[in-house]
């Protein structure tokens, strides 16, 4: 969306305009959906936390000053939801640090030659256990630290890298088998 359009549109949001509003959210939902489905056990989840959101947003509009992307202020809000409501809902056990020195492995590990098509490696990550889950979306794709993530989910640095590590592991043992299984398949053709 162009600029100069997109401006226009946060002021007639600010002012209350429902079609700007509407306007707004075609154009963003989309896209916003996929940061909601990150942090969401299911699609329903995800659509519920992408309203919250979007309510949020228009409340809020007026705060936005037009410094930085509009885009990620609206990513920002969108990823607040998903951990408040996490809070709120926190039903899962407590992951905490049990070893002292946690194995850090490279990022790479997760890369190879073998190219994993993109929507295969997203439902790779949204079948962790929600906190590894979580823990990973923070670091891996939305750049949170440690300590801002310990923050926002109350859990100490040490148990934040823990469930680093861990879904790390996690996604790699995934990533073979899934090679394996690629080859396999090419083998039988």
């Amino acid at each position: 969306m162009e600029k100069r359009v997109l401006e226009k549109l946060i002021k007639q949001c600010c002012k209350g305009k429902y079609s700007a509003q509407e306007a707004l959210y075609r154009e963003f939902a989309p896209q916003m959906l996929g940061v909601c489905m990150r942090y969401s056990p299911n699609q329903a989840d995800a659509e519920d936390t992408l309203q919250e959101a979007f309510l949020k947003i228009f409340d809020n509009i007026g705060s936005f000053k037009f410094k930085g992307a509009f885009e990620g202020w609206m990513r920002r809000i969108m990823v607040n939801t998903a951990l408040e409501k996490y809070r709120k809902n926190k039903s899962t056990k407590i992951v905490e640090e049990t070893d002292i020195y946690i194995k850090e492995y490279e990022e790479n590990d997760l890369n190879n030659d073998s190219e994993i098509p993109l929507s295969v490696l997203l439902e790779m990550i949204q079948d962790l256990p929600e906190r590894y889950r979580m823990v990973f979306n923070l670091y891996a794709l939305d750049g949170y630290s440690h300590n801002e993530i310990a923050e926002v989910m109350s859990i100490s640095v040490g148990t934040s890298k823990s469930n680093l590590s861990r879904a790390r592991v996690i996604l790699q043992k995934k990533v073979k088998i899934y090679r394996k299984t690629e080859e396999s398949n090419l083998k039988v053709c």
